[in-house]
């Protein structure tokens, strides 16, 4: 996300990242406007940042916090993307006065295609909710909802989603070599295939089963893959199993 919001220009300096690992920080160097620290009492006393952005793994978030109380103010909101993590875990560990609002990004903001769903807290007034709607949107889209009880279901699509495209593209390309193809022409389909298509559902106006059923002719080599893909024991009830797991892998992290 840091990369695509430096990309973007909507960040592009008073950019303090909190990294205790030397090596996780290397591609961030020559970045104008940012710096880096390994602690965040190494941060200016004088220094009141608009959004705190907690972008660490959930299992790492109670050793995490601690040495971030110190920011907590009135014009400062907590931004988390981190799986599992509620915003009442946040009230807890920050405070019950604490801003907070709890969002679920996606990697391909890396390239300004990600998607991001957020909630906020009680506590955050509706200019920061705007200025960290900006923020996620500057990468994407995002989309502002009420209701907190979505977002597990919401990590489980879009959050962990990028990962089942690219096992895809690993599936295509494999199927295509056992067909015959070289695993170079066959992965390099593959990545077309689902990117070009992954674009022309993002622009066209027609639903997803309906750009489906454009490009399957009756009784055509689609028609044929299709029969296999949704048969009863095809690709949507293992879908429905992998969403059902993720979900429930979130609510987990949520301890």
């Amino acid at each position: 996300m840091l990369a695509g919001w430096v990309k973007s220009r909507f960040i592009d300096e008073g950019i303090y990242v909190v990294e205790p690992d030397e090596e996780a920080t290397r591609t961030f160097e020559g970045i104008r406007g940012l710096k880096i620290v390994r602690t965040a009492s190494e941060i200016p006393e004088n220094i009141v940042p608009s959004v705190v952005i907690l972008a660490v793994k959930p299992q790492t978030m109670d050793k995490t916090l601690p040495d971030l109380k110190r920011l907590i103010g009135k014009e400062t909101t907590f931004l988390s993307i981190a799986a599992g993590k509620t915003l009442g875990y946040f009230e807890k560990q920050l405070s019950q006065y604490a801003q907070i609002v709890r969002a679920m990004p996606n990697t391909p903001a890396a390239v300004m295609r990600g998607i991001t769903v957020y909630v906020a807290n009680g506590n955050v007034p509706k200019k920061q909710a705007e200025v960290c709607g900006e923020l996620l949107s500057s990468v994407g889209e995002s989309v502002l909802i009420d209701d907190e009880g979505l977002m597990d279901a919401v990590t489980a699509v879009s959050g962990s989603g990028p990962a089942y495209v690219f096992l895809v593209i690993e599936a295509m390309a494999k199927a295509g070599t056992m067909s015959g193809l070289p695993p170079e022409l066959a992965m390099r389909l593959a990545r077309a295939t689902v990117s070009g298509s992954g674009e022309l559902a993002r622009l066209s106006e027609e639903t997803a089963d309906q750009l489906r059923i454009n490009v399957t002719s009756p009784g055509g080599t689609t028609a044929a893959a299709l029969n296999v893909l949704m048969s009863d024991d095809g690709i949507q009830p293992i879908f429905d199993e992998a969403i059902k797991a993720a979900a429930k892998r979130s609510k987990e992290l949520a301890g």
